[in-house]
């Protein structure tokens, strides 16, 4: 097959070398490379949305029939891209709703504080507004102030275009960062205690009737999960003689089950007693890490996900356990591309999300899906993929929030 192709081949070179070709040559088009939609499927911040299902990531996931929409009858409103780096910008595409700006800017920023306008009018009239620019930035800002409807803004898409980064790209703060820790345990705190103090949950126990026995400390350890009766094993290898040392007995009896034989009466009270020892509290928070936060991170960075994505995966685990977050995670990616293979960071935390509800309705006691729905999953729908302060959030019926 080789000699066939080298045979057909030196003829052909041949003949161009002699110039034969040349005057039917120099006619034929040059093929060019399509231009690059430097906004897609970025991260994005919006002023408001009018629902859940018309969030940010909408204007910027190359669909032509979803959309992100504003608050409505509210003007000054806008929506922000992040396009990972600082980025050089010639044209923006804005492909409007019926909902259209009549004024509006387009503004570009190294920061996202400070913002330079490259484009602005008073007089749009909706459709497709093609616009040639002239900037750079890494955050690109569409800034509405008067609309042209009595409802908000809507995008369907936001589009850049540009000779693109100029900077290399920033994948942000990790969750093991310790600011960005601390907000993921005030977060799993407001989902497991209804609070943010989380270093006030050491002491925390009850049996909440999931199945699992006793629930308790910072992050919900089982008597019937196994985690609960291994953290009292390090406590008490570590310091002999403490209040729950004569609790292990029980602790591995009732292990996998919802038992509390050999742990009442006076269980409750030793671990309360424990949890003002530093040992103890230290105890919990090495176990944290160990069997559940930095295994998560860890399998999230190498998924190529961001701190919300790094965050999701924690808190999934700290509920469902390794397996059961192995399980969700099996189920996202059947349904969508991890960055890390080439795919879209918001379109694979939604398949997450999803398959992390669908489990949760699973069990009764887990049922209230809010912690995902109007927490993990706001932060997604506003675009926030580095866990950004401030932060906004309900779970329970009650709202939280994170400014600093």
């Amino acid at each position: 097959m080789s000699l066939m192709k080298s045979q057909r081949v030196a003829p052909l070179t041949a003949v161009l070398a002699a110039g034969l070709l040349a005057p039917v040559l120099t006619g034929l088009p040059t093929a060019t490379a399509a231009p690059v939609n430097l906004a897609l499927n970025k991260p994005v911040t919006v002023s408001s949305t009018e629902s859940s299902t018309l969030g940010g990531a909408k204007a910027v996931d190359g669909s032509g029939s979803t959309r992100w929409a504003s608050a409505e009858g509210v003007d000054n409103q806008w929506i922000r891209v992040d396009l990972g780096a600082g980025t050089t910008v010639n044209r923006v595409v804005l492909k409007w709703e019926a909902a259209y700006a009549t004024a509006y800017r387009v503004e570009l920023s190294d920061d996202g504080s400070t913002w330079r306008r490259v484009y602005g009018t008073g007089s749009g009239d909706g459709g497709t507004d093609d616009l040639a620019v002239s900037g750079t930035g890494r955050y690109l800002r569409v800034y509405g102030t008067q609309r042209g409807t009595p409802y908000g803004y809507s995008l369907w898409e936001v589009e850049a275009y540009g000779s693109g980064s100029t900077t290399p790209p920033s994948s942000g703060t990790p969750l093991d960062d310790p600011a960005k820790k601390e907000i993921a345990m005030k977060l799993v705190s407001t989902f497991e205690n209804s609070s943010l103090d989380w270093r006030a949950q050491f002491a925390y126990i009850e049996d909440i009737g999931d199945g699992r026995g006793y629930t308790a400390g910072i992050i919900g350890f089982c008597s019937g999960t196994g985690d609960m009766l291994e953290l009292v094993e390090r406590y008490t290898a570590a310091k002999p003689g403490n209040p729950l040392a004569r609790y292990l007995n029980a602790l591995r009896a009732v292990n996998g089950t919802d038992s509390h034989e050999g742990l009442d009466p006076g269980f409750p009270n030793a671990w309360r007693e424990a949890a003002r020892d530093p040992a103890f509290q230290a105890a919990q928070e090495a176990e944290r890490d160990r069997v559940y936060f930095n295994p998560a991170v860890s399998q999230a960075k190498s998924d190529g996900l961001r701190a919300l994505g790094q965050f999701a995966y924690y808190d999934a685990a700290v509920m469902h356990g390794e397996e059961g977050f192995r399980s969700i995670r099996r189920v996202a990616m059947s349904r969508a591309r991890t960055p890390a293979q080439g795919g879209s960071e918001t379109a694979y935390l939604h398949a997450f999300l999803d398959a992390r509800e669908e489990e949760m309705r699973r069990e009764p006691a887990h049922s209230d899906t809010t912690r995902v729905s109007t927490a993990q999953r706001r932060f997604l729908v506003e675009g926030n993929l580095h866990l950004d302060v401030p932060l906004y959030w309900s779970v329970y019926g009650e709202a939280f929030s994170i400014t600093s």
